[in-house]
């Protein structure tokens, strides 16, 4: 039986005012979210990825404008009422933040507001106590019921960010979005909240939306993968596909430039030249300038997001010659 789909972004574009005019920072971007499905978003810095997530539970700067199509089991987001996007975030859809102590209050405990969603339906005072050291033990927070008076500044930023993912479970959301939900940690407590963030995944049949411009994160996490380049999806398709044979330059590159994701002998290779962003973005395709493929074509006429394999999609002109290499 396939997975119900939970979100579909289609053709998803997020206009920014710039001082030289409306940048284009998301263009065109289309994929799904399947039901007990994890979706990375990869790319470099500027790709557009943190945007992309970030329009999908509404949270854009002022002045921003998004078009496309955005559904949610079948239901248009970008037409739907601000009470109706309130109520699906943090309830049907929440977010973990790249930052923790950003996302936590701190002159509130960590109790108060790891239960303030579940206050905010009625329960009882102690039902909310007994939900909450439920998810900060779920969430892999020893001695829970001790830590509910404790505030972030007495945390560690592996500790807090567990907070974090207990207040985003705490609505019983069907889709988490964590956007680079490791960057401020090291090494070791990383690799914890990975494992913590799959297991809670799994055990709770949830979807979730991870950004990531780290490959290692994704092979390890995603189980379908969204390439972005400079506002624009390069490629998506399922992870191990993706990984192992690429169909479009950009990832292919990327690929190369990580040791560990590889599955050649050959040394890693960096990846040459200077992204390209939304504001400084090239004609025709953004990667020809960094492409070793790049012909005319590839200066003048943007390619577009097309199937080159089963249920592979690539925006690369040669997509099928660099599937084959």
């Amino acid at each position: 039986m396939a997975p119900q789909l939970l979100l579909r972004a289609s053709g998803l574009a997020v206009d920014l005012p710039g001082r030289a005019g409306v940048v284009r920072v998301v263009d065109e971007v289309s994929f799904d979210i399947p039901s007990a499905t994890t979706v990375g978003l990869i790319g470099e810095s500027g790709s557009g990825k943190t945007m992309t997530a970030n329009a999908l539970i509404g949270l854009l700067p002022d002045g921003a404008s998004v078009s496309g199509s955005l559904s949610w089991r079948g239901e248009e987001l970008l037409t739907a009422t601000s009470s109706r996007r309130r109520e699906l975030r943090g309830h049907e859809i929440a977010m973990i933040f790249q930052d923790p102590l950003a996302a936590l209050n701190p002159t509130q405990t960590i109790g108060r507001q790891v239960g303030e969603i579940l206050r905010r339906s009625g329960q009882s005072r102690s039902a909310v106590r007994e939900r909450v050291i439920e998810l900060l033990d779920r969430a892999g927070i020893p001695s829970a019921a001790e830590k509910l008076g404790s505030f972030p500044h007495e945390f560690s930023g592996g500790m807090r960010q567990r907070a974090v993912i207990a207040m985003a479970l705490a609505g019983s959301p069907s889709l988490l979005l964590a956007d680079e939900p490791t960057t401020a940690l090291d090494v070791t407590v990383q690799a914890r909240i990975l494992r913590l963030l799959r297991s809670i995944q799994e055990d709770a049949g949830l979807s979730m939306l991870l950004v990531s411009h780290d490959l290692r994160v994704m092979a390890h996490v995603a189980h379908q993968v969204v390439v972005m380049y400079a506002g624009r999806v390069a490629e998506r398709g399922a992870t191990s596909d993706v990984l192992r044979r690429p169909a479009h330059p950009y990832t292919r590159a990327l690929v190369d430039s990580v040791p560990a994701v590889r599955t050649k002998t050959a040394l890693a290779h960096p990846l040459p030249g200077t992204p390209a962003t939304p504001a400084n973005r090239p004609t025709g395709c953004a990667f020809h300038p960094r492409c070793p493929l790049a012909q005319e074509r590839c200066r003048s006429e943007q390619p577009s997001l097309r199937e080159v394999a089963p249920r592979r999609w690539s925006a690369c002109h040669f997509a099928e010659e660099v599937l084959d290499a």
